[in-house]
Formats: C-alpha cells, sequence, structure tokens
C-alpha cells in the first residue's frame, strides 16, 4: 500500500494531456501496482474518483465510484460520447483543489468505453450524478479542471458554504432545472 502525493491546483502536469496506456504496460506489474496505489490514495483521501495526472502521472487512467452498486472502477484510456441534452448541476470538488466547491453544468446521460485493469472493454450507458463522476475525473486526463467549468460566481470555499449557502442566484429553493444537487453524497470530489 502507497498512498500517493496529490498535485495541487497550479501544478503544470494538472494541464497537461495525458498519454494513452499500450496493452503492453497494461499487463505490466509495476503498471498494476500504480492502480493499486491510486485506488489506495482515492481511499484515504475519500474521493469520489482519482484520476492519474493528479498523482503525477501522464496516463489515461481513473479509478472512481460510478454507484455504490457497481462498486470501484478501473478506466483505462476512456472514451466519452454524450448522448442527450440533458443536463446536471452539481457541486463539485476536487482533491486537486482542497477545500473549495462549485457548481458545474454536465451532460448527464453518456455512453462510457474504457478498458478494465484486465484489458477486456466495458461499454456503459451512464446517467445521472454517475455521468457526472465519470466527466470530472475524465476531464484531468485532458488536463481540465472543474475551476475551467464552474458557473459564475458559484465557487467558494467549502466553510463559507456551509456558513452561507450557496450564492442567492444558485439559491436549491428556486432551481431552474430541479437539478441542482447540493446534499454531500451528491458532491463529486
Amino acid at each position: 500500500m502507497a498512498i500517493l502525493k496529490v498535485a495541487q491546483l497550479g501544478h503544470p502536469i494538472l494541464r497537461e494531456r495525458s498519454r494513452e496506456v499500450t496493452r503492453e504496460e497494461l499487463a505490466h506489474p509495476g503498471f498494476q501496482q500504480f492502480c493499486r496505489d491510486l485506488l489506495d490514495t482515492m481511499e484515504e483521501y475519500d474521493g469520489a474518483g482519482l484520476a492519474a495526472p493528479q498523482v503525477h502521472a501522464l496516463l489515461r487512467v481513473v479509478v472512481l465510484v460510478i454507484d455504490d452498486e457497481r462498486g470501484v472502477e478501473f478506466l483505462i484510456n476512456p472514451e466519452i460520447e454524450v448522448l442527450a441534452d440533458s443536463t446536471r448541476r452539481t457541486w463539485e470538488g476536487c482533491l486537486s483543489v482542497e477545500g473549495m466547491r462549485g457548481l458545474v453544468e454536465r451532460p448527464d446521460h453518456i455512453r462510457l468505453t474504457a478498458l478494465d485493469l484486465d484489458g477486456s472493454e466495458k461499454v456503459l450507458e451512464i446517467e445521472g450524478h454517475g455521468a457526472v463522476v465519470v466527466q470530472h475525473e475524465c476531464d484531468h486526463l485532458d488536463g481540465v479542471l472543474y475551476v475551467d467549468r464552474v458557473l459564475p460566481r458559484s465557487l467558494m470555499f467549502v466553510s463559507e458554504y456551509r456558513r452561507w449557502g450557496p450564492p442567492a442566484e444558485y439559491d436549491p429553493a428556486a432551481p431552474e432545472d430541479g437539478t441542482d444537487q447540493l446534499a454531500d453524497e451528491a458532491e463529486v470530489h
């Protein structure tokens, strides 16, 4: 078990595009150990997901929990296809942007194609919160952070959100489309 160092906003590695993992690399014991360490790090910091660039590795690898029933999953060389025009607003946070949250609007129905740790292909159709988690983590593979997608004036420290609540224009008492997710379990980390 190794807990890896998580890069923070401002570190240049978080803005770089990751490279694909080859089939040869996928089968290598060192790569498999890296994936176990990535999972251990995600669990240590209580994240919903973690991407390889966040731990200083420019590889197209993500570990996450899409939903509790499915449990922990690895996505290697993931590709996302948006399947509907519908969107969802979610308060997102990130292990690489400690202590902050912001409201992000993302497509809420996607198709995910990726390799699993054993090299088998998985194709999943995902809706709702799981689609948000996948997009948040896969953004890291292209050097994109949730703060790049945050709705104007919604970015705030978690401590201030807990004290004052969301900005008036994002008050959950009157959501525009009824999809604002403010409960802790709906946040993306």
